[in-house]
């Protein structure tokens, strides 16, 4: 199993399994591992392969290969200690590439102390998302990094027929629409020719603040 196309997804509760059964509907491999027996069988038949184990066990993890994996999540939220021991052991292992979720933000600043490669906080990440969606007009919200995002919106009027290579809009509101899509077709990458109509949605891209008042261009 322990190819670059497999993963080791430690902790399947909601995120967990979330996520170890969306890997498996791209095609990637996955060890499920957790320590609720009730869990494992839920998950029996699939994933490629799913054990009930405790993983803060060195031995135990040794036994399932999980040292041969090139990326392992540790997704348990229940248990706080069992996540810090658990990363513990995969970074004496010398795993390549470790995700870790976090439940608090000092959950996450001792994954990052003990040097996790990617820590992340799902629930704190989808409240941020959400609210700039309730706030704004925007269609949808995905945040690159602090201060930078795409934002899914409607064009303003403005933009309306006019090719967007003579609408200066880079340099009057500082973002760039980068793919847009019409009614009934697919996303196309939009260049200085397009021309964008009232039922067209486009992806812009820019900084947070400037992204989102663009979404409120009418």
């Amino acid at each position: 199993m322990a190819e670059a196309d497999s993963v080791a997804v430690i902790g399947l509760g909601r995120f967990g399994s979330s996520l170890a059964l969306e890997l498996m509907a791209g095609g990637t491999e996955v060890l499920g591992i957790d320590a609720d027996e009730e869990i494992v069988q839920a998950l029996n038949g699939r994933l490629t392969q799913v054990v009930r184990a405790d993983s803060t066990k060195s031995e135990v993890l040794k036994q399932l290969a999980v040292d041969e994996f090139d990326r392992v999540v540790v997704a348990i939220g229940s248990d706080i200690t069992a996540s810090i021991l658990t990363s513990s052991v995969l970074l004496g292992m010398k795993i390549p590439v470790i995700w870790a979720k976090a439940v608090t933000e000092q959950h996450a600043v001792i994954l990052e102390q003990l040097g996790v490669h990617h820590v992340i906080r799902p629930e704190a990440e989808m409240g941020r998302r959400v609210a700039h969606l309730v706030r704004g007009a925007a269609l949808d919200y995905i945040e690159i990094e602090k201060g930078y995002a795409i934002v899914k919106t409607a064009p303003p009027s403005r933009l309306h027929g006019v090719p967007l290579g003579r609408t200066a809009l880079r340099k009057e509101l500082g973002v760039t629409v980068a793919a847009f899509k019409r009614p009934g077709e697919e996303w196309r990458n939009a260049d200085a020719e397009t021309v964008l109509g009232p039922d067209d949605t486009v992806l812009v891209v820019g900084p947070t603040r400037k992204a989102e008042g663009f979404a409120q261009l009418r």
